[in-house]
């Protein structure tokens, strides 16, 4: 039940984080695009630093794992509006912006992630 709490509270305060970021981004740009890749290439760091942190060794595992990774980091990143903005891309008949920008988000947010877990090492 425990775990579960800490999903939610988690879970809140990154879909919070991630409403803040992409709005700021909104009122920056003319489009949520920019919003959306920020929060899941930070996101995607950071998911890879914190599973491979000697810094929080301190705190528990539950904390890290259900708090941390998939409540916060878990709602803070995106995929569903990811998925929502490249069609609309599609839909515009905007095809090779939709393929940029579908080929740059998911190699960037692999690499985000393998660049948290390298800068642990």
């Amino acid at each position: 039940m425990f775990n579960i709490i800490l999903v939610a509270t988690g879970g809140a305060t990154g879909a919070v984080l991630r409403f803040i970021l992409t709005n700021l981004s909104k009122s920056l740009f003319a489009t949520s695009i920019y919003g959306t890749l920020s929060v899941n290439i930070l996101g995607s760091f950071l998911i890879g630093y914190l599973i491979t942190s000697n810094y929080l060794k301190s705190f528990s595992e539950d904390f890290i794992k259900f708090f941390l990774i998939i409540g916060l980091l878990g709602s803070f990143t995106t995929f569903s509006a990811f998925s929502y903005e490249a069609l609309n891309l599609i839909m515009e008949k905007k095809i090779f912006v939709s393929f940029v920008y579908i080929l740059f988000s998911i190699s960037i947010c692999i690499l985000s992630a393998y660049l948290g877990i390298i800068i642990n090492k």
